[in-house]
């Protein structure tokens, strides 16, 4: 009887402790409903609708987006929302959801303090907040949370002090506060921390030394503590971290020497200590891939076993330094990649083990005392793609083995003092794209294996002592941009065949002893910039022809025999006497210190002749005689108008009605359509002889959309650029504008961007930004006024069949008169691409289009506009890609490139930031302190070359 009342009893407290605990579970799962829903509450933005399409409270919160929770407790277990663009403040309810474990709300717009109810999860052992905008302190509670493994408050706006308190943590593994503001020291408490194998601190403003205790974090594999104020001696006990593979102390304020017992640190495999004032000798360290000591104050020698055993070392980079001795022979163990070694002072030949080191792809060894002969062995160096000996004391000739290294791209040897022959087996380089041998002794004549080179782009010859002709085969360089053969001894004719180099920009011939006439075929140079023939004994005439080169700027045809007029359309405009000083016969404007021409002359005695016979009445019937002229072609203007219902306006080139452009869209059919616009419409359409025509009809409903149709025309009436789209004609009436442009079959850079359809690789987006550079670099120095397009976009960027991109839609542009350079306007662009001075005071000059610009080449590798919903409050897509070069390019790169380019990524990465740099460099508040573009397209080609070599071409 006892032990059935016993089991009634204990029957009985089961069921009544099962009914409590489910209660319980409900209780607090709904709590965890309450503490989510009261975080969605302070969600400002959610520009991807994850939580107001899914978080619902008619759902079960374990189904919620984000939202995991734990089976066993029926709590919520993890709240990730990484990368969802949120925007808004934390709730302190947060800090109810007692059995959370994994909290991630990196890479989102979340802002203001950090929550100290936070600090209350004490199963959290995953926080990461990274990639934000929190301010304020970081609570000393946090180290309360003593389950934690991983802290990321990476890239916020956090100030203050590293609280000690973080020292209790002892679980932790990933420590990231890199890319805020902190202050002080590293508290020395932070060596308790047993289990670390990442601490990053790196851009912040840290200072004071780095406390001997890291070196108690025996588990430590990365320390990066780079960018900050750190001073005095790296502390020798790191070397006891032997588990270390990445120390990062660049750009700080470091003394005295690296400690020897770092040798001993066999994981280690990256080293940068650049940008510091270290000193001492460089030691040996066997295991590097990358080694960076560049820019420091270190001295001595290269001990013999310097790079003995460094074969693992991929980049290694010594430049600034004080080294002040030979390089060893033990050079030729490395298997590096990269070596770089300019301006340390090193002196003596080049070892012939250099040829050994067959991995290299670029060596650099600028500004030291080098001398002796250029080795032969290095035509063992058949991967070199980059080569760079110049300002040394290098004798000797230019060896044939050179032009056995047949990957080679770049070549500088500039200011060597080579002598001799220029070998005939330079043509057999046939990769070479620069070629730099100025300010050497050679004194062959130039062999003419180097005018087959036909995809090479830089030559410089400059100060030396070459003879002969120009042959005719010099127009065989078709991709060519600079050609210097100025200052050596060069004679005989200007071959008329030079005049085939279309891609021409830069020529310097001066000093030489060139003769005969400046040929007027160089006119159809319609790339050239610079052009300078002075200090030759040329004879014969300026060709007027030249006055049609769009881009041309400089100009300096001095010390020659040359005669007759100066020219005085294009350029000749404003140029000064100094271009034409010291010739035989010239004449021309006086403000060019020259005489008048005797025509012109003649032309001004006939004209005061011609007023003194004049008389009242002559002039009298003059007037009327034009009055009617003027009266009959416009009652003849308006007949053609009523008749004919528009024609062509542009240059009279082409005369296309209104009755050919209905027919041939169709009556301008919904299904014609291309595309609306603030000023218009765009309609596909197909002429009589076949050919495709893209029709923008202006909507005429107020003023200011016809008087961007007449600022268009004004535009681009004498514009000719193979990445302007193309006007073929334009048609206006009192009723109907419109312009008849060439067809882009593959549409805007915007579709391709943003559709789902589409995708465009990195290179074909290289390409896109070289080409609009191209276009902007003609719009604003190689146009005879200068052109602002004014709302230049990825909507406004067309692409062909061959996806070669063409700037459209001046609507809006400014011609800028001459001498302007800059005005204002009440007409505004599209937000998000203006610039500030454009914005706020209207003020049009180039530099507002560099802003724009800036702000696509931005968009076009992050695949965000600069109005993303994610950009609000001080955040805007100029401050995120100027976050992201602290090492996290990656999280702004389009995702898409990352999946298309695989193994490629990481040579690509290495090369983004400098393109957002550049983009930034466009960017930048002050019109004054932007680049120009003619600098932007040099750049990105360089980029693009660095990147992708041969292949891209």
């Amino acid at each position: 009887m006892i032990n059935m009342l016993s089991y009634i009893f204990l029957s009985s407290f089961a069921l009544y402790c099962f009914v409590s605990c489910s209660a319980a579970d409900i209780k607090n799962i709904s709590t965890d409903k309450s503490s989510l829903l009261a975080f969605k509450s302070l969600i400002t933005s959610d520009p991807h609708g994850m939580l107001a399409n899914n978080w619902s409270t008619s759902s079960s919160v374990c189904n919620w987006v984000g939202v995991t929770c734990d089976n066993k407790h029926n709590r919520v277990h993890s709240l990730n929302l990484g990368s969802m663009g949120l925007r808004g403040t934390l709730s302190p309810n947060l800090g109810n959801l007692s059995f959370l474990v994994i909290l991630d709300l990196s890479n989102n717009r979340f802002g203001g303090m950090f929550p100290n109810e936070v600090c209350r999860l004490r199963r959290l052992k995953v926080l990461d907040f990274g990639f934000n905008g929190f301010v304020g302190e970081i609570p000393m509670a946090l180290g309360e949370l003593s389950q934690l493994q991983q802290l990321n408050l990476s890239i916020n706006h956090f100030s203050g002090f590293i609280p000690p308190s973080l020292c209790n943590l002892s679980k932790l593994e990933f420590f990231n506060f890199g890319k805020n503001s902190l202050e002080g020291t590293i508290p020395p408490v932070i060596g308790q921390l047993g289990r670390l194998k990442l601490l990053i601190l790196s851009y912040n403003k840290l200072s004071g030394f780095i406390p001997k205790e890291i070196s108690n974090i025996s588990s430590l594999q990365g320390l990066f503590v780079g960018s900050n104020y750190f001073s005095g001696p790296i502390p020798e006990e790191i070397g006891y971290l032997d588990q270390l593979e990445y120390l990062i102390l660049a750009y700080n304020n470091f003394s005295g020497s690296i400690p020897s017992n770092f040798l001993n640190i066999s994981s280690l495999t990256n080293l940068q200590i650049e940008h510091n004032s270290l000193s001492a000798s460089i030691f040996n360290f066997s295991n590097l891939v990358q080694l960076d000591l560049s820019e420091n104050a270190f001295s001595g020698t290269f001990p013999n076993i310097a790079f003995a055993n460094l074969r693992y070392l991929k980049y290694l980079e010594l430049s600034s330094n004080h080294i002040l001795s030979n390089l060893p022979k033990s050079i030729g163990n490395m298997t590096s990649v990269t070596f770089m070694v300019d301006f340390c002072g090193i002196d003596g030949n080049i070892p012939l083990e250099i040829g050994n080191m067959s991995n290299l792809i670029s060596l650099s060894m600028v500004g030291n005392n080098i001398n002796g002969p250029i080795p032969g062995t290095f035509k063992g160096l058949q991967k070199l793609q980059r080569l760079e000996l110049s300002n040394n004391g290098l004798h000797g000739s230019f060896i044939d083995e050179l032009c056995e290294m047949r990957s080679l791209i770049d070549l500088y040897l500039y200011n060597t003092t080579l002598s001799g022959v220029l070998p005939t087996c330079l043509g057999n380089m046939t990769f070479l794209e620069h070629l730099d041998l100025g300010y050497n002794n050679l004194n062959s004549k130039i062999p003419s294996s180097l005018w087959s080179l036909t995809d090479i782009l830089e030559i410089n010859l400059t100060n030396n002592a070459f003879t002969g002709n120009l042959p005719l085969e010099i127009g065989n360089l078709r991709a060519i941009v600079l050609l210097d053969i100025s200052r050596n001894l060069i004679s005989g004719n200007i071959p008329t065949t030079i005049t085939f180099l279309k891609t021409m920009e830069n020529i310097s011939l001066a000093h030489n002893n060139l003769q005969g006439s400046i040929p007027s075929s160089l006119g159809d140079m319609v790339g050239l910039i610079s052009l300078d023939l002075s200090q030759n004994m040329l004879t014969g005439v300026i060709p007027k022809s030249l006055t049609s080169l769009l881009y041309l700027q400089n100009i300096n045809f001095s010390y020659n025999s040359l005669q007759g007029e100066i020219p005085d359309g294009g350029l000749f405009k404003t140029l000064t006497a100094q271009s034409f000083i010291h010739n035989e016969a010239l004449c021309g404007n006086p403000r060019l210190q020259v005489p008048l021409c005797a025509k012109q002359v003649r032309k001004i005695s006939r004209k005061k002749k011609l007023l003194l016979k004049c008389t009242i009445p002559l002039v009298l019937l003059t007037i009327f005689v034009i009055a009617c002229i003027i009266l009959i072609k416009h009652k003849r203007k308006k007949v053609e108008n009523n008749l004919e219902k528009g024609l062509s306006t542009l240059g009279g080139q082409r005369r296309i009605s209104y009755y050919e452009l209905v027919q041939a869209t169709n009556g301008f059919n919904e299904g014609n359509l291309l595309g609306k616009g603030g000023f218009g419409s765009v309609y596909q359409g197909k002429l009589l002889d076949g050919e495709m025509i893209a029709v923008k009809v202006i909507d005429l409903q107020s003023e200011e959309k016809s008087k961007s149709f007449d600022a268009e025309c004004n535009s681009m009436r004498n514009l000719r650029h193979r990445n302007l789209v193309k006007i073929i004609s334009s048609c206006s009436n009192l009723d109907f504008k419109s312009l008849v442009m060439e067809f882009m079959s593959n549409g805007s850079v915007d579709k391709w961007l943003y559709s789902d359809n589409y995708c465009l690789n990195f290179l074909q987006r290289l390409n896109i930004m070289i080409d609009v550079a191209s276009a902007l670099e003609y719009l604003h120095h190689g146009s005879s006024i200068p052109v602002v397009h004014c709302d230049l976009k990825p909507t406004n960027v067309l692409l062909d069949e061959n996806m070669v991109a063409h700037v459209s839609d001046f609507g809006i542009a400014k011609l800028m008169d001459e001498g302007q350079s800059k005005t204002h306007t009440n007409t505004l662009a599209t937000i998000g691409y203006l610039a500030p001075e454009y914005g706020s005071e209207g003020i049009v000059s180039v530099k507002g289009d560099v802003y724009s610009y800036g702000i696509m080449l931005m968009e076009i590798f992050t695949r965000r506009k600069p109005t993303d919903d994610m950009f609000v409050g001080d955040l805007s897509l100029k401050t995120w890609i100027g976050e992201s070069l602290s090492g996290l390019i990656l999280e702004v790169l389009d995702s898409n490139l990352v999946q298309q380019n695989g193994e490629q990524m990481d040579n690509i990465l290495t090369h983004m930031s400098s393109i957002f740099g550049l983009a930034l460099n466009c960017c930048e508040h002050s019109p004054a302190a932007r680049i120009n573009m003619a600098d932007v397209k040099a750049t990105l080609i360089k980029l693009k070359t660095l990147i992708f070599g041969r292949s891209a071409t």
